[in-house]
């Protein structure tokens, strides 16, 4: 087995028997050593006393009186968002149903009470236990759209997606850099250099997998667009315990459409124009990346109202370019079966 994602975390973990995962004390112990957290030299003599005493039991609970204690303002609420985290990690079965709850409980709310970052890293743990045993290099990159921004560019009908922190820092270090594959900011048209993933020279994924270093080409018909859909295949049967099959579309031709979710925030208001028939301007068009179909293999899965309909997905840009795929809708949009 080739080994892969190794800092996500994953290995600090432990499976139950049902395939979820279950936090350690050395799991929330490494939370302590980020920067949010870990001591500094200003750090007041409360700051170091409660991470002292939480790297010798991370699981103790916190008195209100002791985050209120540090001096730092910034450093209380650093502590606040990571206790709550813990919480809603331990206060849960396991990781899986600690993710799925953070987003059930912010549909209620109206926002998120966790911080994205501490989101996404959940993300990336279970969707690398999810291909913990892949050995596709493209599955893999397509697989860090669950938890990493994309810059998209369209090149002679090619829909690029390189990976944003990544582009960003090279644009920074090279200034306008060279037009190579044309992976661009879209904003500035700053281009820079990306070797382009695909089936041809997938292995070459292992030994820079967290360099973030691929670009990938994602358009309907393309390879990459077909292990999306595998994965997210996989992912819904994970967290949902549901079964169902996937495939890209060019377009959609269905006077009967019934239902559909975007993967994004984008591509939701788009589909809502698509399905009343009101059609996308240029731009939208541009940034409509993506049209996919998902189908239940079972009806007694789905809402018996759209039973034996298909849901359409989509996947799209913002206006700046960036693609911000959000995993978490396809846990609360579906047309499920009430139980």
């Amino acid at each position: 087995m080739k080994p892969f994602w190794i800092h996500s975390g994953l290995a600090l973990l432990e499976a139950d028997e049902h395939g979820g995962l279950r936090a350690t004390d050395d799991f929330l112990v490494a939370y302590l050593h980020r920067a949010e957290l870990a001591p500094i030299e200003s750090s007041c003599a409360a700051e170091r006393d409660l991470h002292a005493s939480l790297h010798a039991a991370p699981r103790r609970a916190v008195g209100e009186a002791e985050i209120d204690a540090i001096a730092d303002r910034d450093a209380r609420d650093s502590w606040r968002l990571f206790l709550r985290f813990r919480d809603r990690l331990l206060d849960a079965p396991n990781l899986q149903a600690a993710y799925v709850a953070i987003f059930a409980d912010a549909q209620r709310r109206g926002s998120i009470d966790v911080p994205p970052l501490l989101v996404e890293q959940l993300a990336q743990i279970i969707v690398h236990h999810v291909l913990a045993h892949c050995e596709d290099g493209l599955m893999l990159r397509v697989a860090e759209l669950w938890f990493r921004e994309q810059r998209v560019t369209l090149a002679d009908g090619r829909v690029l997606l390189a990976d944003l922190e990544t582009v960003d820092a090279r644009a920074a270090a090279a200034g306008r850099g060279n037009l190579g594959r044309l992976l661009a900011q879209a904003q500035s048209r700053t281009s820079v250099d990306f070797e382009v993933i695909d089936t041809v020279n997938a292995d070459a994924y292992f030994g820079r997998d967290e360099r973030h270093d691929f670009a990938v080409e994602i358009g309907h018909g393309r390879a990459a667009a077909h292990r999306l859909c595998e994965l997210l295949r996989r992912w819904i049967g994970h967290l949902l315990g549901v079964d169902v099959q996937l495939s890209t579309l060019s377009s959609i031709e269905d006077p009967r459409w019934r239902w559909h979710a975007g993967l994004d925030s984008q591509s939701s208001g788009l589909l809502d124009k698509l399905y009343r028939g009101e059609g996308l301007d240029p731009d939208e068009h541009r940034r409509l990346l993506l049209l996919m179909r998902l189908d239940f293999e079972r009806l007694d899965d789905q809402d018996p109202r759209v039973a034996g309909k298909p849901v359409y997905l989509a996947l799209a840009a913002d206006e700046a370019g960036v693609l911000r795929m959000k995993p978490q809708n396809l846990l609360f949009n579906l047309p499920l079966k009430a139980h």
